[in-house]
């Protein structure tokens, strides 16, 4: 499907493609194995448009007379798109290679819907598409933010249970994905801003500046939110010591107020013969008084010092 911006916008057919009008076209991994040739296209490029690349971060080829980069889009539903584009001078060419639910193509007629034919330019459907591609990155980081901060203020509420650790994993790995994502059309839009094939004119040079901006700003909030994640992180495991501090500090109070107790026991546990106390009618309350007295006044001193 390929279309022309001249005084309208309308379909065309590839043989009616002029090189110095501009054309915007999507097309499949097996349709550009035919048009490859005419387009001027190299058999490496194509061949990488025939299966999807699992990796976000790809280079973007910069050839002589055209650039070329492959594109993982998530789209929320597990299976990712995945897209290569061509840019050539007054060329733009999108492949579809994964598509399951047709946003590709949704995105694509938005795109060229978008700008009258006659002001229309290669820099300005360029960025338009890749600004499409993130139209929902506010929603994303704001969905993001969110959920940190409920998981912050249930740190802050000791309501965090054992399955915090696992949410706030699932967290990063969304992030990081997302992170892998906006990079990797940060890389693109740096590329393409050199303009190093002279695709764009250089007054439409100003337009992918713009997009790389808007872009660079994604990946900060990205990163920052990443941030946010570990600190989290790091706050949960400190929750976790500072109750397991506790738990010690009590355990250990307890051990101090009844130690004498078992230095007692362990005296009169010898039964030596001449011990006067083993016969004398009154031992057994005298040892039940002096373990009393010596727990009320380990209580006193505690409370003196403040170990409770």
């Amino acid at each position: 499907m390929f279309y022309r911006a001249e005084n309208e916008l309308r379909e065309i057919a590839f043989e009616e493609i002029d090189s110095s009008v501009l054309t915007i076209g999507i097309i499949s991994g097996e349709e550009l194995d035919e048009y490859k040739e005419k387009l001027g296209f190299s058999d490496s490029s194509a061949e990488k448009c025939k299966s999807a690349n699992p990796l976000f971060r790809t280079e973007v080829e910069v050839h002589g007379q055209y650039s070329f980069t492959e594109l993982r889009v998530p789209n929320g539903s597990g299976d990712d798109d995945y897209i290569a584009l061509f840019l050539k001078k007054n060329l733009i060419l999108i492949v579809d290679i994964f598509d399951r639910d047709g946003s590709t193509m949704e995105i694509f007629r938005r795109v060229i819907s978008r700008f009258p034919a006659e002001k229309i330019n290669t820099a300005k459907v360029v960025c338009a598409f890749m600004e499409s591609l993130v139209s929902d990155s506010g929603a994303i980081i704001e969905k993001a933010r969110n959920e940190l901060v409920k998981m912050e203020e249930r740190i802050i509420n000791d309501d965090a249970d054992e399955q915090f650790n696992i949410e706030l994993l699932d967290i990063k790995k969304d992030l990081l994905k997302f992170n892998n994502y906006y990079e990797q059309l940060l890389d693109i839009a740096e590329t393409l801003s050199d303009n190093d094939n002279d695709i764009f004119l250089e007054d439409e040079v100003i337009y992918v500046s713009n997009l790389q901006n808007k872009l660079q700003r994604i990946v900060n909030d990205i990163d920052s939110l990443e941030n946010s994640a570990d600190h989290i992180g790091d706050a949960y495991s400190s929750s976790l010591d500072l109750k397991l501090n506790h738990s010690m500090k009590f355990f250990t109070v307890i051990t101090t107020i009844f130690f004498p107790l078992t230095i007692i026991v362990g005296w009169y546990g010898m039964n030596f013969v001449n011990m006067p106390e083993l016969h004398w009618k009154y031992g057994y309350l005298f040892v039940i008084g002096l373990s009393a007295a010596i727990v009320c006044a380990m209580v006193f001193v505690g409370k003196k010092r403040k170990w409770f």
